[in-house]
């Protein structure tokens, strides 16, 4: 797989945790997703976690796509580089369920193997 395409698993990954996110407060009611959302309902727990795990996101999301990009520009584009990139996109496919279940430290654990994928696709352009 490329870095390119994993870059856009990454992107479309945000892409479903943004609709996730701002359907489930409307409890996935197409008129109130449709709307204006000038009332938005109390966040239930679900939409409330998802909300997290979608900020969680964007702030890793910058640190990923730079990694990603300085990679491809400096020809560091290795099989390591990409494995990295891919460990992160799992991880990352495997945060959403994992915030959701609400299970002690299992959250802890995931996030951290997403920024392990993040260490090691910088380590290649700290070394050169």
């Amino acid at each position: 797989m490329t870095l390119t395409t994993i870059i856009l698993l990454v992107l479309a990954l945000y892409m479903v945790q943004i609709f996730l996110q701002e359907t489930s407060r409307f409890g996935f009611d197409m008129r109130g997703i449709v709307g204006n959302r000038d009332d938005p309902p109390e966040m239930s727990i679900v939409a409330a976690r998802l909300d997290r795990a979608k900020n969680n996101m964007l702030e890793a999301l910058p640190i990923f796509l730079a990694l990603a990009l300085l990679a491809m520009v400096t020809d560091h584009d290795s099989r390591d580089v990409r494995s990295a990139a891919l460990v992160f996109l799992v991880a990352r496919v495997v945060y959403v369920p994992a915030y959701l279940s609400g299970i002690p430290m299992f959250r802890s654990l995931v996030w951290l193997i997403g920024t392990a994928g993040l260490a090691m696709m910088a380590w290649p352009l700290v070394q050169s």
